[in-house]
């Protein structure tokens, strides 16, 4: 593939990897990561149907694993990569980690949190958006086809 190890496009084809896991289980395919000082420091992916929690979205099982590994509810110097735009909800936890950088792959058209027309994350995050966005997408799309 040619990514750089630290590249943006290495931890979101990680991420990627989650979703897949997700996808296998039955469950909605959201896959996430944190990294830290490049260094990938929690793996996620939706776990609602499996666990019965509606909470239990990717993201928040990352942001989680990740506060427990660092042993600090804050993560500014990490940055989540997540396969779809988080929700609304998702955001609003974001905002609490004050997570230092989003990136996600592709728009979540229904639920994203951009669809909200007031500033949702901590003022000191960065978000990108886009990234593998092609195969984010494919994912999500051929899971739904399924369920049809």
């Amino acid at each position: 593939m040619g990514w750089s190890v630290f590249s943006d496009e290495y931890f979101m084809n990680e991420a990627l990897k989650e979703a897949q896991k997700a996808f296998d289980i039955g469950e909605v395919p959201v896959g996430a990561v944190v990294v830290c000082n490049n260094r990938i420091v929690a793996r996620a992916h939706n776990l609602t149907e499996t666990l019965h929690d509606v909470t239990a979205h990717a993201e928040m099982q990352a942001f989680t694993a990740a506060a427990d590994y660092l042993n600090s509810k804050y993560l500014h110097d990490c940055t989540l990569y997540v396969t779809v735009e988080p929700c609304l909800m998702c955001a609003g936890g974001a905002y609490w980690t004050q997570i230092g950088r989003i990136v996600y792959g592709t728009d979540d058209e229904k639920r994203g949190f951009s669809k909200i027309k007031m500033p949702v994350l901590h003022p000191a995050t960065q978000l990108k958006k886009g990234v593998l966005a092609e195969a984010c997408s494919r994912l999500m799309t051929r899971f739904f086809q399924q369920r049809r």
